[in-house]
């Protein structure tokens, strides 16, 4: 079965270091954890809102889309 990448279920993935291995320090996948579970809260939060506010629900979800493929890594060399 695939690894569910956004955790939607409420699982987790299995975060990987770019060689493909697993990440196997304890602290730093209680971090990934959180940090995804926080910006999932923030992104249904706004997703409710904008469509209570009668937005396309579609758009907003392009929009948050566009937010994360526009991100930039600080430490890409």
């Amino acid at each position: 079965m695939a690894e569910n990448p956004l955790g939607t279920s409420g699982e987790f993935p299995v975060w990987r270091t770019p060689e493909g291995e697993p990440v196997s320090c304890v602290e730093k996948i209680k971090v990934l954890n959180e940090n995804l579970a926080e910006l999932r809260a923030l992104a249904q939060d706004a997703l409710e809102d904008a469509v209570l506010m009668g937005c396309d629900e579609r758009q907003v979800r392009e929009v948050l889309a566009g937010i994360v493929a526009g991100l930039v890594n600080p430490y890409h060399t």
